[in-house]
C-alpha cells in the first residue's frame, strides 16, 4: 500500500494543499481549529511526512544538543559514541548534533548552561541532569522560547512539556529486587544499596521499584537506607567498611548508579566480591569483565544507541509538531548474564 500523501492529507482533512503547508511547516495564517482538524487526519490515515525531502526543499536544517555530565565514565563516554556515529548518518537528513557538559551534582550550573541555549542557534536538547528544581525550572524557560526538550535517561517528571527518552526505572528496580531474591537463594543478611547521588530521579525510581519486591522477602533479607558516594572512592570505603561492621552478615550489594568502578575497586579490597551478590546498570568494557570474572551477577542495561536515535526523533517530531510512534520510542530493560551477553564481547573477555 502506498504511503499517504500531501494531497491525501489534504482530501482526509478537508482542507488545500496551502493550508497543509502552513501547518506542515508551522507557519502562521492558520486557524487554531484548522490545524487540530489536519493533526486529526495526520493520525487517522497515517501520514509520515518525507523529512529528508521536506528539509532539502526548505534548504532547513536542524540544530539539537546532548547536555551530558562532565564526570568521567564509561557510560556518558558510550552515549557521546553513540552520538557522533548517529550524527554521521544524519548528516544528509539536514540535521546537526552537538554536545555540551554541565555538572552532574550543580544544579545552578546545569541551569545556568540550560539559560545560555537560544531558540535562534539549536531548535531542541537533550537534557541527562538529576532532577532538580532549577533544571525543572530552566527546561519551562526554554519551552517558553519554543525550544524542544527531551529529558534523556533521567527523567523530568516536574517539566511536563519534556518526554522522556529511557526505560523504565521502577521495572528496572523491581527487576533488580527479584534477581537479588534469587540469587541470594535462601540466606537471610543484609543487602546494601549504593547511588553516587539520590538527587537523580532514576535512582529514587529503581530504589522504589526495589523496594517492591524486597518487601516480600522482608523475613530474611533487610535492605539498608540508600547510600550515596558522590563518585568519591574514599566515601564509598567508607560506607561500605560501616555497613559490614553494623549490619553483619552482608549478602547482597545493589549498585544503583551508572558508573560502578570506584565502589567495586572498593569492594575488591575488602575481599567481600564472591561471597555477596552484586548487581549493577548498564553494560560497559568494564561491566563485562566484572560479570567475566564473576564479581558481578547480573547487570541491568538499554540499548545506548536506540536511546540516542530515539531522542533525535523525538526532537524532530515536537520542532516539526509531527506525532511520534511510542512504540518506537519504547527502550526495553534488559537483563545480562556472564551467559547471555553478546557473543563479540563475551569472546573478548573470556
Amino acid at each position: 500500500m502506498d504511503k499517504p500523501t500531501t494531497k491525501d492529507l489534504a482530501k482526509a482533512a478537508g482542507v488545500s494543499l496551502a493550508t497543509v503547508d502552513r501547518v506542515l511547516n508551522t507557519r502562521a495564517g492558520v486557524r487554531q481549529a484548522t490545524v487540530e482538524r489536519v493533526q486529526r487526519a495526520i493520525r487517522e490515515i497515517n501520514f509520515v511526512r518525507d523529512m529528508s525531502a521536506a528539509n532539502l526543499a526548505r534548504k532547513k536544517e536542524y540544530k539539537v544538543v546532548f547536555l551530558l555530565p562532565d564526570h568521567d565514565d564509561e557510560f556518558i563516554d558510550l552515549i557521546q559514541n553513540e552520538i557522533a556515529k548517529t550524527a554521521r548518518f544524519l548528516a544528509y537528513e539536514r540535521t546537526v548534533v552537538s554536545i555540551i557538559r554541565a555538572p552532574a551534582n550543580d544544579p545552578h550550573r546545569v541551569a545556568e548552561q540550560m539559560d545560555n541555549l537560544s531558540i535562534n542557534e539549536i531548535d531542541g536538547v537533550a537534557i541527562m541532569a538529576p532532577e532538580t528544581p532549577q533544571v525543572r525550572d530552566a527546561i519551562l524557560r526554554l519551552e517558553a522560547q519554543g525550544l524542544a526538550v527531551v529529558a534523556f535517561v533521567s527523567h523530568q517528571p516536574n517539566a511536563e512539556g519534556a518526554n522522556y527518552v529511557g526505560i523504565n526505572n521502577e521495572a528496572a528496580g523491581r527487576t533488580v529486587g527479584q534477581l537479588m531474591a534469587r540469587f541470594t537463594g535462601m540466606r537471610q543478611g543484609t543487602v546494601l544499596v549504593l547511588t553516587e547521588t539520590m538527587q537523580s530521579r532514576d535512582s529514587q525510581e529503581r530504589r522504589l521499584g526495589f523496594d517492591t519486591i524486597m518487601e516480600k522477602y522482608s523475613s530474611r533479607l533487610k535492605v539498608s537506607p540508600s547510600m550515596e558516594t558522590y563518585g568519591d572512592a574514599l566515601r564509598s570505603e567508607k560506607i561500605i567498611k560501616m555497613a559490614l561492621q553494623s549490619q553483619p552478615p552482608f549478602v547482597g550489594i545493589y549498585l544503583m548508579n551508572h558508573d560502578v568502578r570506584k565502589t567495586m575497586q572498593v569492594i575488591d579490597e575488602l575481599g567481600i566480591a564472591q561471597q555477596t551478590i552484586i548487581i549493577g546498570h548498564e553494560l560497559t568494557s568494564y561491566t563485562r569483565a566484572r560479570l567475566v570474572d564473576g564479581s558481578i551477577d547480573a547487570v541491568i542495561t538499554q540499548d545506548v544507541g536506540h536511546l540516542v536515535r530515539s531522542s533525535i526523533r523525538v526532537l524532530r517530531a515536537k520542532i516539526t509538531h509531527m506525532p511520534s510512534v511510542a512504540s518506537q520510542e519504547r527502550i526495553r530493560v534488559e537483563i545480562i548474564l556472564r551467559e547471555n551477553m553478546p557473543e563479540e564481547f563475551h569472546s573478548e573477555n573470556m
